[in-house]
This record gives C-alpha cells, sequence and structure tokens, in this order.
C-alpha cells in the first residue's frame, strides 16, 4: 500500500480525494492518504505558524518550528519516504515524474501558504516540486492534483494497467480520440477504422491520430517522444496532409534509428 502524507493549514480542503477513484483505492486499501495540520505543532498560545519577514516587505512567512516537529513525528516507515516542498521554484511536475514517484512507498507534500515560507525549510524537503509557472494561494490544489497523477498508476487502482498506460503523456504522446455510441450523431460520425474490427489497422490508425495531435497541439513535446520504428511511415504520411508537421521533419528525422552494421569477425 502506498501512503500519501500531506502536511497542510487547511485539511478541509481536500474533500475531493474521498470522492470516485481515490476513495475506492483507500477502501480497497490500495493507498492510504493522511492530513496533517502543522498549526498543532506551533508552540505558541494563538498556534501561530507565520511571522512577519526579516527586512520588512508585504504579507507573513510561514515559521520553520511547526513544520520541523511535523515531519519529525511522522511515524517511522520501512520502505522509501520522499519529502516533497510545493513551490513555484520547484521542478513543474510532469507524467514522467509520476511515474518515478508511484514506484516510492511513502511521499510527503509540505503545502505552503501565504507569502512564502521561512527558507529554512526548504531543507526538509528531497525535492521542489510546482505545477506550472503561475502562483496559487497554498500547495494544496497542487498536492491533490499529484496525488491523483501518482495515485491512478498504483496496480489496481485503476483496475486495468492500459487504462493508464494509453492516456494522454504516459508515452510521450497526446492521445487517441475516441468514440462510442452512436456511430453517427449530428452528422458527425466515428471513423470506419474503429467499426472494422480489425486489430491491427485499428491500433495503426490510434498510432497515427496520437502522433498527429502531438505534432499539431504539442510541438514541444517531440524530444519527450519514445518513436517506434513503424512511426517513421506513419509520420511521412501525415507530412503529406499537414505542412506544419512536415517542417518539423528534420527534427524528427534524425530520431530515426540507425541501421545496425554487421561487422565481419
Amino acid at each position: 500500500m502506498m501512503k500519501f502524507t500531506v502536511l497542510t493549514l487547511f485539511p478541509e480542503m481536500f474533500a475531493p480525494v474521498q470522492e470516485s477513484i481515490l476513495k475506492r483505492a483507500q477502501e480497497h486499501e490500495l493507498i492510504n492518504i493522511e492530513l496533517v495540520n502543522f498549526r498543532d505543532y506551533a508552540v505558541s498560545k494563538h498556534k501561530n505558524v507565520d511571522d512577519v519577514p526579516y527586512g520588512g516587505g508585504a504579507g507573513m512567512v510561514l515559521k520553520p518550528e511547526p513544520l520541523y516537529a511535523a515531519v519529525r513525528d511522522l511515524a517511522p516507515t520501512q520502505g522509501r519516504r520522499r519529502i516533497i516542498l510545493l513551490t513555484p521554484q520547484g521542478k513543474v511536475f510532469n507524467q514522467r515524474q509520476a511515474q518515478a514517484w508511484s514506484r516510492e512507498d511513502e511521499l510527503v507534500f509540505i503545502c505552503g501558504h501565504y507569502e512564502g515560507f521561512d527558507e529554512r525549510i526548504r531543507c526538509l524537503a528531497d525535492e521542489e516540486a510546482s505545477l506550472g509557472d503561475f502562483v496559487l494561494t497554498g500547495g494544496e490544489l497542487a498536492a491533490m492534483v499529484m496525488i491523483d497523477a501518482v495515485a491512478r498508476l498504483i496496480p489496481g487502482v485503476l483496475g486495468e494497467s492500459a487504462s493508464f498506460e494509453e492516456d494522454s503523456h504516459s508515452n510521450g504522446l497526446l492521445e487517441y480520440p475516441q468514440y462510442t455510441r452512436p456511430p453517427v450523431f449530428e452528422g458527425m460520425e466515428v471513423p470506419e477504422v474503429l467499426l472494422s474490427g480489425h486489430h491491427a489497422r485499428i491500433e495503426a490508425w490510434r498510432r497515427k491520430e496520437s502522433l498527429r495531435r502531438t505534432f499539431l497541439k504539442r510541438p514541444d513535446l517531440i524530444h519527450n517522444i519514445e518513436f517506434l520504428p513503424g512511426d517513421y511511415p506513419l509520420l511521412r504520411e501525415l507530412a503529406e496532409n499537414h505542412p506544419e508537421i512536415n517542417g518539423e521533419r528534420a527534427r524528427w528525422e534524425h530520431l530515426k534509428p540507425k541501421p545496425k552494421r554487421n561487422r565481419g569477425k
């Protein structure tokens, strides 16, 4: 069972992790989510967790003492524990990071708040993470997003491994289009190949559509793509119909695996 521990001032914000797939995963003891209010570790009469910054400036800064006490009071673990500080200065979280974290036994998220935190709090963390180049009121929303992204990779949480293996970004590509009944809706038809029952053709179509979507919508992902030998004919076919993809051709052609030379003895 994988454990997620969240150090936060607002545990009541985490109602979403008690719903849907995450709720079932906890009921089946596949994951455990523990919320720790680090205000409980404040020692002052009024349980203050923040103070004015040295040197002046607007806003309040989180004090180090409550968080250090909360981290030191974490239950012992026999496995791998990783402590993550959520901050706009951290490395931007992505699917590859989610996959790496899913191999840990416990993730501890430290949720900042207010204008920032005492610099010495950084020493508690193994790494710093961010959702992107923007600023949130606190780290709680980021923690929920990351927990959801990691938890769905835990075996058994989704029921079928293929459910996440074909997700957007799992293999560097955006996900292919999907359809369900009815076959025609307001004049829009499901692609014929998906109705054919020909599995090889369907897989080739899905791979081509994933490549097309990625190159058209997120060309910045090109260097994260794990190309397969069969992708290059599909890319050339796409390039004939999409000038914008053809313009990227020089960038993906050089990634094509080079044939191995047979060396004589």
